[in-house]
């Protein structure tokens, strides 16, 4: 059994997250010491792994929840179903990265439009842009 504090240096995630975990239900509350400190076993440090890895390959909080969920039913559940949310996943990222390619392409045009010189910016053709009426 180990501390929040502890918990927090062994898997390097912050002690504020930790609690964050905690209030929205992916991280289950860990029983206290007779002092009133919340104590935390190997199960927590397991499930905070899967939750910050996750986390780390952009699935939203709600998204890791319906995997822990998953997971915490094995039987219930399928690989199938994993996998379902696993690809619906890369489309939301897929779809991301075009946006983000789209609005590239916009600011490298926008940007395209100035010549960077060292003068005075109030006739910047960027700051003009962001100013006009679509």
């Amino acid at each position: 059994m180990i501390t929040r504090g502890k918990l927090s240096e062994q898997s390097g995630c912050n002690a504020e997250t930790i609690r964050y975990y905690e209030r929205i239900g992916l991280l289950p509350d860990p029983p206290r010491s007779e002092s009133g400190y919340r104590m935390y076993d190997q199960e927590h440090v397991s499930r905070l792994r899967f939750i910050q890895r996750a986390r780390e390959l952009g699935f939203s909080a709600q998204r890791v929840r319906d995997l822990l969920n998953l997971s915490d039913r094995p039987k219930q559940h399928t690989r199938a179903e994993v996998k379902d949310l696993t690809e619906a996943h890369i489309q939301e990222i897929s779809e991301k990265i075009r946006d983000l390619q789209k609005l590239k392409k916009r600011l490298d045009a926008i940007s395209s439009h100035c010549d960077g010189a060292m003068e005075s910016a109030k006739d910047c053709p960027i700051l003009i842009s962001l100013f006009a009426e679509h």
